[in-house]
Formats: structure tokens, C-alpha cells, sequence
């Protein structure tokens, strides 16, 4: 089964915790032992799994921008001035997350989180979600 969850961003940069969105796909789908493949479908986002606290949020802010800077001289900035957030996904973050289900849940670790990180916002985003029995 594929799903598709609507993520609006209202920051530049903002991370979203979407794990209950995920967690009533799965209870929807009726899938009770498989995995969710969970996707995001655009260049300046990226998908997480761990904590959702805010000295850890702001931390990965505060790494990334420092890992890779905003107005760097990068050759892409030409085009639309956002090379960094193009960087900060394919060097720091992973498009996809797979997460095994049981029991109709998902397993997650007892502080794990599924986090949508925007990069280029505000935007209009898309996660897709596909649940496969196992």
C-alpha cells in the first residue's frame, strides 16, 4: 500500500516529527508484521530517525550550518542561492528510512522519531509512505 503524508514547513530550516502520521498509515493498512519505506520526494529535504528534543534539534541546526555554510562560493548558488540546502541533504541526510513493523506498530526504539528535515522552506512537502507485509 502507498501513501502519500503532507508535510507544510513554515521555516527555512525546521524538522517535523511525523512518526504518528506514519504510525496511522500503518494501523490504516492493516499490515500487522512487514516494514514502512518511508520517502521524501524532493532534492532539499531529508528523513531521520532519532531523538525529538530541542537541545538535540538545535544542535543539528547549529552542525549543519556549521558542516556546510550557507554562501560558501558554491557553483550551483548561481541557479537559485540554495547549493547548501542541495549539500546539507546528500552529504548529511538519507531521501528514505525503513522501519520494521509488528504487531501492527512501528519498532521504534523508545526514543526514536521519524523527522522530516526541510532545508529550503517554507514549502509545501510530500512524504510517501509504502507499507509492505512481511
Amino acid at each position: 500500500m502507498l501513501f502519500e503524508v503532507k508535510v507544510p514547513t513554515e521555516e527555512k530550516f525546521q524538522i517535523v516529527d511525523i512518526t504518528e502520521q506514519i504510525q496511522h498509515l500503518v494501523w490504516k493498512s492493516d499490515v500487522t508484521s512487514g516494514i514502512a519505506v518511508v520517502f521524501t520526494a524532493h532534492t532539499t529535504t531529508g528523513l531521520a530517525i532519532n531523538e525529538n528534543e530541542a537541545g538535540l534539534i538545535q544542535d543539528i541546526r547549529a552542525k549543519m550550518k556549521e558542516l556546510i555554510p550557507k554562501g560558501a562560493g558554491y557553483a550551483h548558488d548561481r541557479i537559485d542561492s540554495n547549493a547548501h540546502s542541495h549539500l546539507r541533504a546528500t552529504l548529511l541526510l538519507n531521501p528514505e528510512v525503513v522501519v520494521p513493523i509488528e504487531n501492527g506498530e512501528l519498532l521504534l526504539g523508545t526514543w526514536q522519531r521519524i523527522l522530516f528535515i526541510e532545508l529550503d522552506g517554507p514549502r509545501h512537502r510530500k512524504v510517501l509512505v509504502k507499507i509492505c507485509k512481511c
